[in-house]
């Protein structure tokens, strides 16, 4: 079913290479849109911040998902680590940090 799907892909890949790279920042507006959870919660929720924030303002400025999920894990990292709320348990997000830190710095 994937392949079929892929090869139907085909047809509309050149329609969709036309449309500009700058009109897929509403979009990323979208997919970052906030929904009322950060004026609900605010920026003091009591597990440390909200990372989303800075996560919805980087993907449209970036043009990627994939920046604005980077930009949101660093943040939610580092404001773990300001707020004095930094586990062992969350070893994970401090390490996916530090990667995406090293990616950045690379691709710099």
């Amino acid at each position: 079913m994937v392949g079929a799907l892929f090869l139907c892909t085909l047809f509309f890949a050149p329609l969709v290479q036309a449309i500009p790279a700058a009109a897929t920042a509403p979009a990323l507006i979208l997919v970052g849109h906030d929904d009322g959870r950060a004026r609900r919660g605010g920026l003091d929720r009591a597990r440390g911040g909200h990372p989303r924030l800075p996560d919805r303002h980087h993907d449209p400025l970036t043009y990627s998902i994939a920046n604005g999920l980077a930009f949101g894990i660093i943040s939610h990292a580092i404001l773990k680590l300001l707020r004095g709320r930094a586990t062992l348990r969350d070893w994970l997000v401090y390490v996916l940090s530090a990667l995406f830190i090293a990616r950045f710095i690379y691709l710099a």
